[in-house]
């Protein structure tokens, strides 16, 4: 089958090879048919170093597809379902599962480690453990949930990583209060995701940040009242706060200077919410006074910060209520064979999500 691949870490480019086989099939697992994937940044980190991940891999965790055969074991699950990709799935027994944090289940961390493709050459990893940029994926059956059939297949790729981390940001971890002032750095779409989680939870003022253009239009389109390149946010802030700064502010990059500017852009007494993912070696540097002093709540969140599961259930409802824009996310499309084409419209920041169809 057909799958992209990068054969080290730190090349630019994927090769996509037609010698590549999903393998591990067995009890408890599942194999899928990919029919969408996304392009998420996380996948660009991955190949670049910035996220751990063994290589040869091949990238892709946002994905969706049907269900082409179950292993020995699995319940609630038939050939021919419909389902999307949960990169971290819960194992229900562990202590943060026990205590409701199942988004910090370490049980899909480890699937990352074994490899579920193969070529001639050797093993080849999936990215978080699945690896959806291949025709066919083997995964813990735990990976795939079912999606309604009104959900297509682009939708609930969507769900699967992007719009879920970025709506639970503004709805599970951040708890945006109504009538609250909100900056958001980083408007890729997690963070026009997070966006619209603002909005919904009743945002007064909601500053989108980027350095592209384009984003900063599109951000204006689901729902910041205003958009300002970074160096312009020190203006927002005064004219917006008169210079206390935002109530909310969410970090979407995953570096720490832009992190620096997001904790100094966030009022004393307010939230700073971390929801980029970043490197093991970039420190964000804080002073123990500034700490002590300016009271402010450092709220990193995975995952979108709560129950996964009942996350994508939430976003297929208010997408059904048309309370959140998922379609006019996708700003590009592009075949397997065109991959390569969808990483430099991520890097150039000119897509807001590139829908790999499969």
């Amino acid at each position: 089958m057909r799958a992209a691949v990068l054969q080290e870490t730190g090349q630019d480019k994927l090769e996509v090879l037609d010698d590549v086989e999903a393998v591990g099939f067995g009890p408890g697992k599942v194999k899928v048919r990919v029919r969408a994937t996304g392009l998420c940044h996380s996948d660009i980190s991955a190949m670049n170093g910035v996220l751990p991940q063994p290589a040869p891999f091949v990238p892709g965790h946002e994905g969706a597809g049907e269900i082409v055969d179950v292993g020995d074991g699995v319940s609630g699950l038939a050939a021919g379902d419909r389902v999307m990709m949960c990169w971290l799935p819960a194992c229900g027994a562990c202590p943060a599962c026990k205590r409701g944090q199942t988004q910090l289940c370490l049980a899909g961390f480890m699937n990352a480690g074994t490899p579920n493709f193969k070529r001639p050459g050797g093993d080849v990893f999936g990215f978080a453990g699945t690896g959806t940029f291949a025709e066919e994926v083997v995964v813990d059956a735990g990976c795939a949930v079912k999606i309604p059939e009104d959900v297509p297949f682009d939708i609930a790729a969507l769900i699967g990583c992007g719009v879920t981390t970025g709506l639970g940001a503004a709805i599970n971890t951040a708890d945006v209060k109504a009538g609250s002032s909100v900056a958001v750095i980083g408007c890729g779409g997690v963070g026009i995701s997070a966006i619209q989680g603002a909005r919904l939870k009743g945002a007064a003022q909601i500053v989108a940040v980027d350095p592209v253009a384009t984003r900063r239009e599109a951000a204006l389109r689901f729902g910041a009242t205003e958009a300002v390149s970074p160096d312009e946010l020190a203006d927002a802030r005064q004219r917006i706060t008169a210079g206390e700064g935002f109530d909310y502010v969410f970090e979407v990059v995953g570096r720490s200077a832009t992190a620096r500017t997001a904790y100094e852009t966030t009022r004393r007494g307010g939230t700073l919410c971390i929801v980029g993912a970043g490197a093991m070696d970039d420190f964000l540097q804080l002073n123990m006074f500034e700490l002590f002093f300016d009271e402010k709540r450092i709220l990193p969140s995975m995952y979108g910060g709560g129950d996964v599961l009942t996350s994508y259930e939430r976003a297929i409802a208010l997408w059904r209520a048309d309370r959140i824009d998922l379609q006019g996310l996708i700003t590009h499309r592009v075949q397997l064979a065109e991959i390569n084409d969808a990483l430099a419209q991520m890097r150039t920041g000119e897509a807001l999500r590139t829908c790999i169809e499969i």
